[in-house]
C-alpha cells in the first residue's frame, strides 16, 4: 500500500485508509465484535495505516472496538476520531440513524470528549481528532483554541474538521492549523471541487473523503429492488429513494462499461478515480466483509491514464444525480 502525506503536515498515511463506522453504526445492524476486531486486523495486515471513528457511532462502540482491534498495533497505525456532539452516558442503545443528538463543541466539552475517547482507544495521545460536525454556537477559534491546548498538552497531534464550510476552515486554521477536513466526495458527489478542493490546496490541508462509493452505490451492488434494514441510514437519504435510485442507476451502467474495459470492479475505478484528483486526498471507504475489503485496496493499484479520466468525466457528465445526499435535518449542519 502505497503512503500519502495529508497536505503539508508530517502526517503520513496509507493512500485508502478504513472508515469503521458500518461496523457498528448507521449502514445496518452491526456486525458482532469479534468480527469487527478480525476486519480491522486484516486490514493492518493488507497495508492500512489509516482508520476512522467517532464518538457518535454507535454511540461510543465503534471506538471501542477500534480500540481493541488496533491495541497491537501502537505507533504503526494512525487513528482519526471526532467530537462535538451532545451524547447520553452509554445506555446500550444505539443513536437513532437521521436522529442526531444536540451539537456540543463547547471547550470543557471537547476536553471531556478527549478523556473518555483516549480510553476508549487505549492510546496516550489521539492521531487526529475532528470537530464531527461545526457548532454554530461556539464560534470555532473557541473550538480551535480548544484543541490546540489538546495538542500542547500531548494529547492529541493533529487537528481536523468534518464538513465545514470554507471560511470556517480560514477561521480555525488561522488560530491552530488544520491537517484535514473529512467530507463527502466521489463520483456521484462532486460539490466539493467548487470551493472546498482550490481552499485545501490553498492552505496546504489534507483531503479525508468518505463514502468514496457513494454509500455502497458506485459498487454495483445496488438496485432499484435492493431493501435496506431497518436500521440503514439510507433509507432517509433522498438518492436511495425508489424514483431517485432508479434514475441514478444510469450513473452505475456508464461506471460499469468503463470498469469493464479496464477488466476491474467498478468500485475500483471510482477509487482509482478519487486518488487520481490530488496526492494529498485520502479516501476512506468501509465494509464490514473481507473481499470487499479486499477489492477496495486493490483499487489503490490502478492506475487511469489522463485518456481514461477524460473518458470517465465524459460518461459522468451525462448523468445528473437525482436526490438529496442527507435528508433535510442533518442537510442543515453541513457547510457552516
Amino acid at each position: 500500500m502505497q503512503k500519502r502525506k495529508l497536505g503539508k503536515s508530517n502526517l503520513e498515511v496509507s493512500a485508502l485508509g478504513l472508515g469503521c463506522m458500518g461496523l457498528s453504526f448507521g449502514l445496518g445492524p452491526a456486525v458482532d465484535r469479534q468480527t469487527a476486531i478480525d476486519l480491522i486486523r486484516a486490514a493492518v495486515e493488507r497495508g492500512v495505516t489509516f482508520f476512522d471513528t467517532a464518538q457518535i457511532y454507535g454511540p461510543y462502540t465503534n471506538e471501542d472496538v477500534v480500540g481493541e482491534a488496533l491495541a497491537p498495533f501502537r505507533g504503526q497505525v494512525v487513528i482519526a476520531t471526532k467530537f462535538g456532539f451532545r451524547l447520553q452516558p452509554r445506555t446500550g442503545q444505539p443513536a437513532q440513524p437521521g436522529q442526531p443528538p444536540p451539537l456540543d463543541s463547547r471547550p470543557e466539552q471537547i476536553k471531556q470528549s478527549v478523556e473518555a475517547s483516549l480510553k476508549r482507544l487505549r492510546v496516550d495521545t489521539i492521531d487526529l481528532l475532528y470537530q464531527h460536525r461545526v457548532d454554530p454556537e461556539v464560534p470555532i477559534e473557541d473550538v480551535a483554541g480548544a484543541v490546540q491546548d489538546l495538542i500542547r498538552a500531548g494529547k492529541v497531534k493533529h487537528f481536523g474538521l468534518s464538513e465545514p464550510g470554507v471560511q470556517t476552515i480560514r477561521r480555525a486554521h488561522a488560530v491552530q492549523p488544520v491537517t484535514a477536513i473529512q467530507s463527502e466526495y466521489s463520483l456521484w458527489w462532486r460539490e466539493p471541487e467548487q470551493e472546498l478542493l482550490p481552499t485545501l490546496e490553498e492552505l496546504g490541508i489534507g483531503f479525508v473523503p468518505f463514502s468514496p462509493l457513494g454509500k455502497g452505490f458506485l459498487t454495483g451492488a445496488i438496485d432499484e429492488s435492493t431493501k435496506f434494514d431497518s436500521s440503514d441510514f439510507r433509507n432517509a437519504v433522498p438518492r436511495f429513494g425508489a424514483e431517485a435510485r432508479r434514475a441514478n442507476l444510469a450513473l452505475v451502467e456508464q461506471l460499469r462499461a468503463i470498469a469493464a474495459r479496464k477488466e476491474v470492479p467498478p468500485a475500483q475505478i471510482a477509487i482509482a478515480w478519487l486518488l487520481a484528483q490530488q496526492p494529498w486526498i485520502v479516501p476512506i471507504p468501509g465494509t464490514t466483509k473481507l473481499h470487499r475489503l479486499e477489492e477496495n485496496l486493490a483499487g489503490a493499484s490502478v492506475v487511469l491514464s489522463a485518456d481514461e479520466l477524460r473518458d470517465i468525466e465524459s460518461a459522468v457528465s451525462k448523468v445528473a444525480v437525482q436526490g438529496g445526499r442527507y435528508p433535510e435535518q442533518l442537510q442543515k449542519m453541513v457547510g457552516r
